[in-house]
């Protein structure tokens, strides 16, 4: 891969992990009610999800999902009622338990361990990243050229990128949630209703959007 190649593949990268997908708003609603620390290690999970697909494109298992209506129905909606599970955890979670947005009880009582498994599990369940993967990567893959190393290096641009994104909408929240200190009920149903919307942009995809 030229140098200018990987330019390109730095801006297509950072504009498909800039987009407001079902991980980014989780990472917003994070940095809204946990804080910047705790949410941006959290992104650990998304990050690990992301480098299972990475190799599962690697290794030509990817085009099974983009080739199998079934198997991509299956992961969306699996991933769309896991987000809908969190929004509506969110709404309904006692006033008390969120008291002080970005750092309160409510960071208090979540883990950073929790907030990963669920970073994983959004990105897990979101089959779009897996066909952007065999769809876009191969595009930056010089024939006749080891492919290896060249997965390689595009794999961690894109990683490099998602936590470019994540560090972006965790920060994001984190600059609102002084604006709504002491406001709990009301960070309840904004965070609840971003990833409702998360639920609802990943019900929306298809293979061919």
């Amino acid at each position: 891969m030229s140098f200018e190649s990987w330019l390109v593949f730095v801006v297509a990268a950072a504009l498909i992990s800039l987009s407001p997908g079902a991980n980014n708003l989780l990472a917003l609603t994070n940095g809204l009610r946990f804080g910047a620390a705790r949410s941006l290690a959290a992104v650990g999970g998304r990050i690990g999800a992301f480098a299972v697909m990475i190799v599962i494109a690697a290794l030509g298992l990817g085009a099974v999902l983009a080739a199998s209506e079934l198997a991509f129905q299956i992961v969306k909606w699996v991933g769309v009622a896991y987000l809908v599970y969190l929004g509506l955890r969110a709404l309904t979670a006692p006033a008390a338990v969120q008291s002080t947005p970005g750092g309160g009880s409510g960071a208090a009582r979540q883990s950073v361990g929790v907030m990963a498994r669920r970073e994983f599990l959004v990105a897990l369940g979101n089959p779009k990243a897996i066909l952007v993967f065999t769809a876009v990567f191969p595009q930056f893959v010089v024939p006749g050229e080891p492919a290896l190393p060249q997965f390689v290096v595009i794999g961690f641009t894109f990683l490099a990128t998602e936590c470019l994104a994540a560090f972006v909408y965790v920060l994001s929240g984190k600059v609102f949630a002084p604006l709504l200190r002491d406001r709990a009920s009301l960070v309840n149903r904004l965070t609840g209703g971003l990833l409702l919307a998360a639920a609802g942009l990943l019900a929306s995809a298809s293979r061919r959007s």
